[in-house]
């Protein structure tokens, strides 16, 4: 005859089937959150199994590991602000301190590793689709992808227009969206340009500066890159209220979204390949060249173009202007 054992050496019970030491435990167990949280039915410990103990009122500890869910990510954010944090200099340094306050760059360490994280996917990822996407796509096609992005746009910008008091850019942006959705084939060609009415851009964040709000510390978000608190504000409510994200949502459509999403970020990354390409091989400090540029080019953006300071007509923009490109004009036959 063959005696059943244990993982322990001991024999296994001939009613439960189990390890008696393991029983023990378990029934322990069961005992400490019988006192916790009360007992259970019959039914539940048969469901259960022999040995194990079923809990009868979830609520109770439900409770606690959902109330437990919120304090760890508090936590854990808690730990990144504080151990993220750069340590300013001593007041008596004051033009270190002058300088320290100038960057408003609390969060540098942490941004930094950010940064690095975002530089290593763009390298990995995002630059050989966009040098893919730029090379294997014909430049007549991404100008009309170029052109329908433009106006999927509008009424957001048309919104944020209306709420700077800028009625004129306001009428401007409406025109600009009738025509080219009309006229340029549901927005495939930029119709409106080609008669003297050139787009402009607005979002929620420009409109939340115009208003007086003060853009917070400088951070850099994982994949979208530099930002702050304003900025990632305004893209939430510019992502809410657009229209087009709506009609999707409501619809069963949010797959048009992510598309649309998708392909604008690969059609901007391809028109910064060049300028990113020069500023990698240029910048002694990749990290804050980046910075002071978006500061610069946010500014630009904020004062329509009047920002005192640096010039900074020439910087980028999140969806370069084919059409004031030299290849544009010499494949689109314009003079």
């Amino acid at each position: 005859m063959v005696t059943r054992r244990g993982g322990c050496g001991t024999r296994l019970s001939k009613k439960t089937g189990r390890c008696p030491c393991l029983a023990g435990i378990a029934d322990g167990t069961a005992e400490t959150l019988d006192e916790r949280g009360g007992s259970v039915t019959q039914g539940q410990r048969r469901k259960a199994g022999p040995g194990i103990d079923a809990r009868a009122d979830p609520g109770r500890p439900a409770k606690a590991r959902v109330m437990r869910r919120p304090c760890i990510l508090m936590l854990f954010l808690c730990f990144f602000f504080v151990f993220g944090c750069a340590t300013p200099p001593p007041l008596t340094n004051s033009e270190a301190y002058n300088e320290f306050k100038a960057e408003n760059d609390p969060l540098e360490p942490l941004n930094r590793s950010v940064f690095a994280f975002n530089q290593s996917l763009d390298k990995a990822l995002f630059q050989p689709a966009a040098r893919a996407y730029r090379d294997v796509v014909p430049l007549w096609v991404r100008q009309r992808i170029d052109a329908a992005i433009d106006n999927l746009r509008a009424p957001v910008i048309f919104a944020n227009d209306l709420l700077q008091g800028e009625m004129k850019r306001a009428m401007t942006t409406l025109m600009r969206f009738s025509l080219n959705s009309t006229f340029g084939i549901a927005g495939l060609n930029d119709f409106a340009h080609e008669i003297g009415l050139k787009k402009h851009d607005e979002d929620f964040g420009q409109t939340l500066a115009v208003w007086g709000s003060e853009p917070g510390p400088y951070v850099i978000l994982p994949v979208l890159g530099p930002s702050n608190p304003r900025d990632a504000i305004g893209r939430v409510v510019d992502f809410l209220v657009d229209p087009f994200n709506a009609w999707t949502a409501n619809t069963g459509r949010e797959e048009l979204t992510y598309a649309r999403t998708g392909v604008a970020a690969l059609h901007a990354r391809a028109g910064l390949l060049e300028f990113t390409d020069d500023l990698e091989k240029n910048a002694i400090d990749l990290y804050a060249a980046t910075r002071s540029l978006y500061r610069q080019t946010r500014d630009d953006a904020i004062s329509n173009g009047n920002a005192a300071g640096a010039d900074v007509s020439s910087a980028p923009s999140d969806f370069p202007d084919l059409a004031d490109s030299a290849d544009n004009k010499e494949l689109s036959g314009k003079p």
